[in-house]
């Protein structure tokens, strides 16, 4: 990665930075794809029927991407108004707090209430953490920097996997919250980062209006929402339901649910690393991204073609899937290089939240579709339809951004 240009002590920082958000990312997809790994077990231990399975996950998906819909406003707007560090704290205090309660719920309502506070709490994880490496790293090694925080980060799934497969799914819970609470300790050392320094206090920090009051901004902030779509519809539509999705396409053995996210997910670490490369080697932003979103028409159509016999060949799906996924951070860090230092943390909180949270929209519609069809692979087709319609008409949209400078506000461009 590119640090010359840097001092030695700016080095230090912004390697201390990238290492905090990596696993500040890191706990927070163990504890967000936790849920999708334990979903059939807990429920079955809370006493929820078979036939109420599929609805009652639904439900606490939804419930879950809400609270990061909700959590996404709430800290990008402080983190413009605050700073950055301040969000780093606060989310991972609330969602460590929520992980641990999570591994006492008595019921589905308790259980419910405590994923939309654990989803409240993810929603200022990411984004600040690449608001941050944004600003502290030069122009030319940005997307180098997103990309590492993002494929340590995602490796979470694969460890979450590997926990909930070792223990009981309330087990699994404390351990994603005491991994929370010992990442605290780590960031005591990161500062703000020099941009945000440099604003002055009040003014029109985190103002949505500036977001939200002209055609051109709204438009350019919904088509960088458009382009992540596509990976929450994989992860939160095919992957969490694999097992009804196997069952549907006639797989002889059944497919377990926390093997498909764990496959998808290392599939997503390697392809996070890999786009930040190909982004520089193409000096595109845009570029990249329309690479990996045709290599994830491709994965997509393989796992509904008719050639996914054996479980083992259904995994594999899966991991390309993660894999054509694997833009993520550079989605996330197109939304930091779109707009000025005093609303750059609420475009970059909210819009991978926002795309988490049309997830709730995305399941009612296959439920919808599903209950319409009769068939669940027609409903999944159905779905991913419109979401890829609405990625490609995003990408059209946004500007490309390699190598912008940062260094100015919305509020002085009129």
């Amino acid at each position: 990665m590119m640090l010359g240009s840097l001092t030695p002590a700016q080095r230090r920082q912004a390697i201390l930075i990238i290492l905090v958000a990596a696993l500040g990312y890191f706990v927070d997809i163990f504890d967000l794809l936790l849920f999708g790994m334990v979903r059939v077990k807990s429920l079955q231990d809370l006493g929820m029927p078979p036939e109420q399975m599929l609805a009652q996950g639904g439900r606490l998906i939804s419930w879950q991407m809400g609270g990061m819909l909700a959590g996404g406003v709430l800290w990008g707007v402080l983190g413009d108004k605050k700073g950055r560090l301040s969000v780093l704290f606060g989310s991972i205090i609330t969602y460590s707090v929520a992980n641990l309660a999570n591994a006492y719920a008595s019921s589905v309502d308790q259980y419910v209430l405590w994923r939309f506070i654990a989803g409240l709490g993810l929603a200022g994880e990411l984004g600040a953490g690449i608001t941050l490496v944004a600003e502290v790293l030069p122009k030319e090694s940005r997307g180098i920097g997103t990309s590492l925080v993002a494929g340590v980060g995602i490796l979470g799934a694969v460890v979450a996997y590997g926990v909930q497969a070792s223990v009981d799914w309330r087990t699994a819970y404390l351990v994603g919250g005491g991994l929370g609470l010992a990442l605290l300790a780590l960031r005591v050392g990161a500062r703000e980062s020099g941009l945000f320094a440099k604003l002055k206090p009040g003014g029109r920090r985190g103002d949505l209006r500036l977001l939200l009051g002209s055609w051109a901004h709204l438009r350019k902030y919904l088509a960088v929402i458009g382009l992540g779509l596509p990976l929450w519809y994989m992860v939160g539509i095919l992957v969490t339901f694999s097992p009804e999705f196997a069952k549907s396409a006639g797989l002889p053995q059944a497919v377990d649910a926390g093997k498909a996210i764990a496959a998808c997910y290392l599939g997503l670490a390697v392809g996070d690393l890999a786009s930040g490369l190909l982004s520089q080697a193409l000096a595109s932003r845009r570029k990249a991204v329309l690479a990996y979103m045709v290599l994830q028409v491709v994965a997509i159509g393989l796992y509904f073609g008719p050639g996914l016999h054996a479980p083992g060949a259904f995994y594999a799906v899966c991991a390309l899937m993660g894999l054509s996924g694997g833009y993520w951070a550079l989605f996330v860090t197109i939304g930091a290089e779109q707009f000025g230092t005093d609303v750059r943390a609420t475009v970059t909180t909210t819009v991978p939240n926002f795309v988490r949270g049309a997830v709730p929209l995305m399941v009612m519609g296959f439920l919808a579709l599903k209950g319409w069809l009769g068939s669940v692979a027609l409903a999944g087709v159905g779905v991913g339809v419109v979401v890829f319609v609405l990625s490609f008409a995003g990408l059209a949209r946004v500007e490309e951004t390699w190598g912008k400078d940062l260094d100015y506000l919305e509020g002085e461009q009129g």
